[in-house]
């Protein structure tokens, strides 16, 4: 059974730093990424950063492209990935989910989905 989990979510104001975490584990062999999602109030859905989890190609939006960083844990790479997130702007507020998938940004690419972890970017 898979199961994933966030973490480090909060309140953050304009041009500060946030580290989220994601332990993910039971994941079939076949699994090819780990990705994080945002949802904000009234909007779908976005996928923004998606990390192969064999060679550590990485895939961004081009709303965090430059500014965030998705990468394995060094001490467990197989099971913990972070999502580093810099020059935060209030548009970056929302809910974030970690997802076990494919390796793309599509939600469809995934089935199993943590239960979220909130950011808030406010002064």
């Amino acid at each position: 059974q898979v199961q994933v989990a966030e973490s480090g979510g909060g309140l953050v104001q304009p041009g500060g730093s946030l580290r989220l975490s994601c332990a993910a584990s039971g994941f079939p062999v076949d699994v090819y990424g780990i990705a994080w999602f945002r949802q904000a109030p009234g909007k779908e859905r976005e996928g923004i950063a998606c990390i192969n989890v064999s060679d550590g190609r990485t895939l961004y939006s081009s709303s965090v492209k430059g500014r965030f960083t998705i990468a394995k844990d060094k001490d467990n790479p197989q099971n913990t990935v972070y999502l580093q997130m810099n020059n935060l702007e209030p548009e970056d507020t929302g809910v974030y989910y970690c997802a076990v998938g494919w390796y793309t940004l599509s939600p469809r690419g995934f089935d199993s989905w943590g239960q979220g972890t909130q950011v808030t970017v406010s002064s």
